[in-house]
């Protein structure tokens, strides 16, 4: 069985799970689907190879349940959260900041399973603004993130404090605003902000497209670039119910994740391509690969830098009080899935 089919087995078994997850609990003989959420972006490129073709071919699972596959597409975290919260996704591939905040909103029943993208961000500011020092071309000017409280604008908070700088909602001297990436791109190329703190592909793209300037590559944002950029949520109902649906899940999410890592160049063009279906536009060449340059394409959650995003999030103020962080991770099928192939088992903090 080649990997495309193992992707679309894979897929079938997942939806099956959602079907289930609305019925009673006597599903011997009911149809299971399983509902998958994912952006149509690069740092979910695990999902968009999963999804590839879009065929929801029906499996049998272990317990012999008919298992079919419906994957939703999201643009932002706060509307896949509010979906997951209202039982109407069952796993996600989301950014750590909405994870974070589903874990809290729903007291625990929304947990971190796994990891998709590592870094994957840049600072760039405008064509006209060359200034390396960071301090410098912040202080007194406008920065752009696509969403407060997302890993992008906690980075940029963190930037600010370690240069001695505050933003102007506290008294301080940077106007952080927030401008969905399309926008950014246009204001940035009028001239009406100053600088940007984006995710891949819009990084490349600015600097392909309209000449920002990096004054931040992706390992000087944060942590040398080891914090996660994407994690995978399940529903801790789904998960415990239906934890061989999981596992299933888990299996072609590892080795999608392998097969990009082993043949980029080839996987990168699948992955476009499905970006081009889900959003009418595929990226240009040289914005594919220099946004598959500053990412690291993982299952590891990189949990350590989600415990201190956390604590980012708190001192920036998104988070009334200093979260109970002890149960986001749950980590077991993943390192059952990992062993079974022989590869190092992932840490849970």
């Amino acid at each position: 069985m080649n990997f495309l089919k193992l992707i679309l087995v894979m897929t079938a078994t997942i939806g099956v799970i959602i079907g289930v997850s609305g019925c009673s609990t006597n599903t011997e003989n009911k149809n299971i689907k399983v509902r998958l959420a994912n952006f149509p972006n690069i740092t979910h490129s695990q999902s968009l190879l999963l999804r590839t073709d879009g065929k929801m071919e029906p499996l049998i699972d272990k317990n012999n349940k008919s298992v079919s596959v419906e994957w939703k597409t999201f643009n932002a975290g706060p509307a896949e959260v509010e979906a997951l919260m209202a039982g109407e996704v069952d796993i996600g591939y989301i950014g750590p900041g909405p994870a974070i905040n589903a874990f809290v909103k729903s007291k625990g029943d929304i947990m971190i399973i796994a990891g998709a993208t590592d870094a994957g961000a840049i600072l760039v500011s405008r064509e006209n603004l060359v200034e390396r020092d960071v301090k410098k071309l912040l202080d007194g000017r406008k920065i752009a993130v696509p969403q407060f409280g997302n890993t992008q604008d906690l980075c940029l908070r963190n930037l600010l404090e370690q240069n001695g700088l505050k933003d102007t909602a506290k008294g301080g001297t940077v106007e952080v605003v927030q401008i969905e990436n399309p926008d950014i791109k246009t204001l940035l190329e009028k001239g009406d902000i100053d600088a940007a703190l984006v995710p891949e592909p819009w990084g490349a793209r600015l600097v392909n497209e309209i000449g920002a300037n990096i004054v931040l590559d992706y390992k000087d944002i944060w942590r040398n670039g080891d914090y996660t950029t994407a994690v995978i949520v399940a529903r801790k109902d789904f998960l415990t119910q239906y934890p061989d649906l999981v596992e299933a899940f888990l299996e072609q999410h590892v080795k999608a994740t392998l097969a990009i890592n082993q043949n980029l160049a080839a996987n990168k063009q699948i992955i476009n391509k499905k970006i081009g279906e889900l959003t009418q536009k595929t990226l240009s060449e040289s914005v594919l690969n220099g946004a598959f340059q500053r990412l690291k394409v993982t299952y590891d959650p990189q949990t350590q830098s989600v415990i201190e995003m956390a604590d980012m999030a708190k001192a920036a103020g998104f988070l009334r009080e200093k979260p109970n962080m002890q149960g986001i991770f749950d980590l077991a099928i993943l390192n059952k899935v990992l062993q079974a192939q022989n590869l190092e088992p992932v840490k849970s903090n």
